[in-house]
């Protein structure tokens, strides 16, 4: 098939795009390289350089691509610039997707296979795991925004006979996550501690989080391209696990033997996350499959090589 992926340059897209070519389909990348990197980008898929929020550029790209399914990962993703900057978040988040969203239907796209965020749509969690059912209560204008696209999916079902697939996930990690960005705790720490730095813990560090290995998040969006019309799917393990477990564990890994740094909890930030991925089993065929403590072994080995090559 012919597969765009916007935001194909960035962490857990890029990781997508390689599957995606391995299987023999034909892909294409929208990236405005904002937090996307040069190279991530696999050289046997055609790259546009062009913002989500541009329409004529995104019709451009569709206009000449016409693609079969649409994979949708390109968003702003910091929730605390979407904190301090919301109009911003809104119009990369909402105004970009509905670019993509429009110009899918122009080109007759089959599916739209679309990244939400499980770790911000449900807020303070009722019971744990949560799961699609439990009530969205966002406490962040990156989790509004990334479940108002939602709906504009499922409306343009309904008017348009558009099919897509969500895929809700938990904290997504494991190699070529950025360790200079604001999320991404394993990437962070990792980076940290194999420099010799002391890593900070937002909190006491009992806060919890759902980890998911970005290998496991791939397999989803492979089985996304056949399985799950309609339909919304937390893709994620079920298992809440402590910042202070993970610094222990990117700790071991690393080698390194210093305590952590404490900071004050942050604006946007939950305190416990897990999510119940039962419904993805059921109707995906997906079950996550790697450890905790392997995938962070491995995200830990890809930092140090990261820093040999560059060193």
């Amino acid at each position: 098939m012919k597969i765009l992926v916007t935001g194909g340059a960035g962490f857990i897209a890029s990781h997508i795009v390689d599957r995606y070519l391995q299987l023999g389909h034909q892909v294409a990348v929208i990236d405005n390289l904002s937090t996307g990197r040069r190279e991530n980008l696999n050289p046997a898929a055609s790259f546009y350089e062009v913002d989500i929020t541009d329409v004529d550029r995104v019709a451009e790209v569709f206009e000449a691509e016409r693609p079969q399914i649409v994979n949708h990962h390109a968003a702003q993703m910091d929730v605390r610039r979407s904190v301090d900057e919301p109009i911003f978040d809104a119009h990369t988040n909402v105004i970009g997707s509905l670019n993509v969203i429009g110009s899918a239907l122009q080109v007759g796209v089959e599916k739209i296979i679309y990244a939400s965020t499980g770790g911000a749509i449900y807020g303070e969690l009722d019971y744990s795991p949560a799961d699609e059912e439990h009530p969205i209560r966002p406490l962040s204008p990156y989790g509004i925004s990334k479940h108002a696209v939602e709906h504009y999916l499922y409306l343009y079902q309904h008017l348009e006979g558009l099919n897509f697939t969500v895929l809700r996930y938990a904290n997504v990690y494991g190699p070529r996550q950025n360790p200079h960005g604001e999320a991404g705790v394993v990437a962070i720490f990792g980076k940290q501690m194999l420099a010799g730095q002391q890593a900070t813990i937002f909190g006491d560090g009992t806060d919890t989080r759902d980890y998911v290995f970005v290998g496991d998040v791939v397999k989803a969006n492979q089985l996304a391209l056949e399985a799950g019309s309609g339909q919304i799917f937390n893709i994620s393990t079920g298992v809440a696990t402590t910042v202070q477990e993970i610094f222990e564990t990117v700790a071991e890994a690393s080698g390194y033997r210093g305590e952590p740094g404490y900071a004050p909890p942050r604006p946007g930030d939950v305190r416990h996350n897990a999510l119940d991925s039962t419904k993805a089993q059921q109707l995906l065929g997906w079950t996550p499959e790697m450890r905790l403590a392997q995938g962070i072994a491995l995200t830990v080995d890809y930092l140090r090589e990261s820093e040999l090559q560059a060193g």
